[in-house]
């Protein structure tokens, strides 16, 4: 059965990437997941140096919890790419989700995603990113769901290995607009780990403390920083 069911991913996933281009395969990817699994809404992201890169998603829900998970630094996903192993969070609206990530589950609830499920892409020896899937109502996803899940996870990090990654430039040509956006973050990173001379967790933290404090997405702030319309002259509360 096992076999069966990997041969039907793939298949789903080859029919809906046919004919993408690098820059459209994380999209497709998310596209072919919601096909295959009983999930509202998909997101896949890159484990990157301090923080996870969202690489694509299903629908701009799907963005949304995704970019609240990079602002806070908190959330399933996160946790799951930190582990290497699934996170599952039945009900954000319950005791036991919202104890676990305060913040994130009341803003992710809101936004109408009351269910998470988050697989690594890899294992917890390498874990290149994660796999999130949302549902819009409270529940765990089934066995046969699970053993689904798994699966597509397998044959996500198989593609999303396989893109090209030759030349100099290449990271420009295959990774989406969702993802490339936040190198903006890197570099505000960067510039504020100069002006305080702290660590580049530390300076992620910083930028995250001052989204969280303005209610704005750490992207939105690091723009502002890179083009120096936003300066911290003490360190926002974190």
């Amino acid at each position: 059965m096992g076999g069966q069911e990997r041969s039907r991913v793939a298949e789903v996933i080859a029919r809906e990437m046919r004919g993408a281009g690098p820059r459209e395969v994380p999209q497709r990817l998310c596209d072919a997941v919601v096909k295959l699994l009983p999930v509202d809404d998909v997101g896949v992201t890159l484990r990157g140096e301090g923080m996870s890169v969202p690489l694509g998603a299903s629908g701009q829900r799907a963005a949304d919890v995704m970019e609240l998970e990079v602002t806070l630094g908190d959330g399933p996903g996160l946790e799951a790419a930190a582990t290497g192993s699934p996170v599952s969070a039945g009900d954000l609206s319950s005791r036991r989700d919202a104890c676990r990530w305060p913040v994130f589950a009341q803003q992710a609830a809101a936004a109408g995603v009351r269910s998470v499920y988050a697989l690594p892409l890899g294992d917890r020896t390498v874990c290149v990113g994660t796999l999130d899937l949302y549902r819009a109502v409270p529940g765990e996803l089934a066995a046969d769901e699970l053993r689904t899940a798994r699966e597509v996870a397998d044959v996500v990090t198989s593609a999303l290995v396989s893109l090209p990654r030759g030349g100099r430039d290449d990271a420009g040509r295959w990774l989406s607009p969702l993802a490339a956006d936040h190198g903006e973050v890197y570099q505000a990173t960067g510039m504020v780990m100069v002006q305080f001379g702290v660590t580049a967790d530390e300076a992620l933290a910083l930028l995250r403390g001052h989204a969280f404090a303005q209610g704005c997405p750490v992207l939105e702030v690091a723009h502002e920083v890179i083009t120096l319309h936003t300066r911290f002259d003490r360190p926002p509360p974190l």
